[in-house]
């Protein structure tokens, strides 16, 4: 018998770049801490996915946010098998980004 060949994952992983001189890092009184930026990204992005897939669905899920020097970096990486992990996940680090304008911009 043949050994089986390797299976790639099922998922995607999105990566959403932002930077901007109005995203300061938390440099002033007036702008976000980086920990507040990364906390409403990843809320943002885990709340898209969970408005769209049954948790039940979901296999696996990571959502990683770094935020330095004004560069906001959000991975994605979904497996849910029967959903179109590469749109949710997409879209996901998109709401993250989205999330963290509104922020600096209500700041």
């Amino acid at each position: 018998m043949a050994p089986a060949a390797p299976v790639a994952p099922v998922g995607r992983r999105a990566r959403a770049r932002a930077g901007s001189p109005a995203m300061g890092g938390g440099d002033t009184a007036d702008t976000p801490s980086d920990e507040a930026v990364v906390r409403v990204a990843a809320d943002a992005a885990e709340d898209l996915i969970l408005s769209r897939v049954d948790r039940a669905a979901i296999e696996d899920l990571d959502v990683t946010v770094h935020f330095e020097d004004g560069v906001l970096e959000v991975d994605v990486y979904l497996h849910a098998p029967g959903v179109d992990a590469d749109a949710v996940a997409d879209d996901a680090a998109l709401a993250a980004r989205a999330a963290v304008d509104a922020l600096f911009a209500d700041g």
